[in-house]
This record gives C-alpha cells, sequence and structure tokens, in this order.
C-alpha cells in the first residue's frame, strides 16, 4: 500500500472511530430510545460526513451489541437488556473488587487525596439531594479507583462497564437514601485502601456493587 492509500485508510478509520464513539454515546447516554431507528443518512447530514463511514461505525455498534442490523430494513437501537445488566453487574462485582485491592496496594498520595476529596464532597452533596453532583462525584470516585489500580487493561474494561449502566445509575443515585448509603460504602472502601488493607477493600467494593445492583431491582429501575 502506497503512502497516500496509507494515509488515506488511517483518516477513514480514525473518521469512523469518531462517528462509532459519538453513536455509542448517544446511545447510551438515551439520546436515542430502545428500537429507534438509527438512519445513515440523517446520522451523516448531522455529523457533515457520507453514509459509508456511518455504516461502518454501525456494523461496529452491532458487534457491541448495541445496535441490530436486518437486512433491506436498517440498523436499530438495541440498548442495555435487564439481562445485560445483570450480567454486567455480576461481572463489575468481580472486577471493581479486584481493582479496589490493587489500589489498595500501589495507590499514590495525590490519588488518595484526590480519592479523600470525592468522599467529602459527595457526603455534602449526599446531605443537600444534590443528585446530579452526586452522580458525577459517584463517577470520580470510581474513575480514581480505576487509575489507582495500575493496569490499563482492568482501567478499559471497567470504564466501559460504568459506560453502560450510566442511565441506571443516574436514576438510582437521584433516590436520597441509595444516594447516602453509596457514599457511605465509598467512604469504607476509601479507608480499607488508605490502610492498605488489600483484603477488606476488595470486598467491600464488591459488596458495593452487589448493592447497587440489589437496590436497582428493589425498584424497578432495570
Amino acid at each position: 500500500m502506497g503512502q497516500h492509500a496509507w494515509k488515506e485508510e488511517a483518516e477513514r478509520y480514525s473518521l469512523r472511530g469518531k462517528i462509532f464513539h459519538r453513536l455509542r454515546e448517544d446511545i447510551l447516554s438515551g439520546k436515542y430510545e430502545d428500537k429507534e431507528e438509527l438512519r445513515e443518512a440523517a446520522i451523516g447530514e448531522e455529523m457533515g460526513v457520507s453514509r459509508t463511514p456511518v455504516r461502518e461505525a454501525l456494523r461496529q455498534l452491532e458487534l457491541e451489541g448495541l445496535v441490530t442490523v436486518i437486512p433491506n430494513r436498517g440498523a436499530f437501537v438495541s440498548g442495555i437488556t435487564p439481562k445485560d445488566m445483570q450480567d454486567i453487574y455480576a461481572m463489575r462485582a468481580l472486577l471493581e473488587g479486584l481493582c479496589a485491592r490493587w489500589a489498595a496496594q500501589q495507590i499514590d498520595a495525590k490519588q488518595m487525596e484526590a480519592l479523600e476529596e470525592t468522599i467529602v464532597l459527595s457526603e455534602f452533596h449526599a446531605s443537600k439531594n444534590h443528585a446530579q453532583q452526586l452522580t458525577e462525584l459517584d463517577s470520580q470516585f470510581h474513575e480514581i479507583l480505576y487509575e489507582s489500580c495500575g493496569s490499563k487493561m482492568l482501567k478499559h474494561q471497567l470504564k466501559d462497564y460504568h459506560a453502560y449502566v450510566r442511565r441506571a445509575r443516574r436514576r438510582m443515585l437521584s433516590e436520597n437514601a441509595r444516594g447516602m448509603e453509596a457514599v457511605g460504602e465509598h467512604r469504607r472502601i476509601m479507608e480499607a485502601i488508605r490502610e492498605k488493607n488489600p483484603k477488606q477493600a476488595e470486598e467491600l467494593a464488591t459488596l458495593h456493587i452487589h448493592n447497587a445492583y440489589a437496590n436497582m431491582v428493589k425498584n424497578g429501575i432495570l
């Protein structure tokens, strides 16, 4: 492949990737409803691109299970099913536990300070029932954990799972009772990490995810 052809291929791949991430974000954030048709022409016009990279991005989203492409009919949002949520939370429970274990072994002073600050802010906003700020701080807490575990592979996987359940988490944390409980669980995880107790950090982080899922089932959020 010549240099010009290689450059064109790289640009095409980059464009498809941008469209894929944009559509993925729109699906997971709730911009598109489940079963809604994703029209190539409309998406291409909105993003200022041709239909070809849109079609390629839709095929990639189909591999992730977020889109269903039906021949001669089009592409439709598959969304995250209750069974998907059950599976995601079961896997998250194990991986978040592992993440907390590793964080307790190697978190640095700056990350520890950021984790503690997030807890203090979370407790304040939970007491005021500030749902939006609490949701943002919840994400921040987990992102700091992912960064401090020292594994880019684990971080990447957990960030994906975190994105998949975003809508459900937002609804769950808007309920003040669960918001306060979640912050308390975060504090206990943080304290175990600060005390360099990997076993306890793992157990508490695993329990935190199990509790989150149980709360969603109990309140019909799925």
